[in-house]
């Protein structure tokens, strides 16, 4: 698919530490703090995947009390650091969310967030509800960041975002959801759901699941 299409994949972690020394290890680039998600549970750190997109690595929040609900993308239940899932760009969110109802497709609703970078700075997005999770993750939620700066200019450099795939036992279905979507990952059959991504890196070209 164009990796234009592509905001920034979510690798989940059971820890964040975790998940930030496992990357480094496989990429040879050590994630940027990010900061806290409000109310959420979680905190994440980037590396930057382009000028526009990013890898975010999102663990519990120690700093935070535990939600009432779940965390956001399911890391108290991961056994181990995974791709988890992946943001796609948008700009108007409430026309998106229901042209895709309208096409048998539901986003959920469309809300706003925001963190505290480490520099102070506080960015704000608004996305569709990534606790709307559809195709165990492989249709993707949406991102708006408005007149926040993208992530990635302040992310830790020197990876690229080669390809990303998708691989599921229903793939004809969820191929049929993302085009609906307007878009393009191609999904193939595979005995488990996964999400595919190749990374050039300092390490060479790395898949990452």
């Amino acid at each position: 698919m164009p990796v234009t299409e592509v905001d920034h994949l979510v690798y989940g972690a059971p820890d964040l530490q975790a998940g930030i020394d496992r990357i480094e290890a496989l990429l040879g680039i050590r994630a940027t703090p990010g900061g806290q998600h409000p109310g959420a549970g979680t905190r994440n750190a980037l590396i930057a995947l382009g000028p526009a997109s990013y890898l975010e690595i999102v663990g519990p929040d120690p700093g935070q009390p535990k939600p009432a609900g779940p965390r956001w993308f399911g890391v108290d239940g991961l056994a181990e650091p995974t791709l988890v899932t992946w943001a796609a760009k948008a700009s108007d969110l409430d026309v998106l969310v229901r042209g895709a109802l309208r096409g048998g497709v539901r986003l959920g609703d469309v809300r706003s967030g925001c963190r505290r970078a480490p520099d102070g700075s506080v960015l704000s997005w608004r996305f569709t509800n990534p606790e709307t999770v559809m195709a165990d993750g492989l249709v993707p939620f949406f991102i708006d960041w408005g007149q926040t700066p993208h992530p990635a200019r302040t992310a830790s450099p020197g990876a690229t975002l080669v390809e990303l795939r998708a691989e599921h036992p229903n793939s004809e279905a969820i191929q049929e959801s993302l085009g609906r979507l307007g878009l393009s990952l191609v999904v193939t059959k595979g005995t488990s759901p996964a999400l595919v991504a190749i990374i050039e890196s300092p390490r060479g070209r790395v898949e990452l699941r």
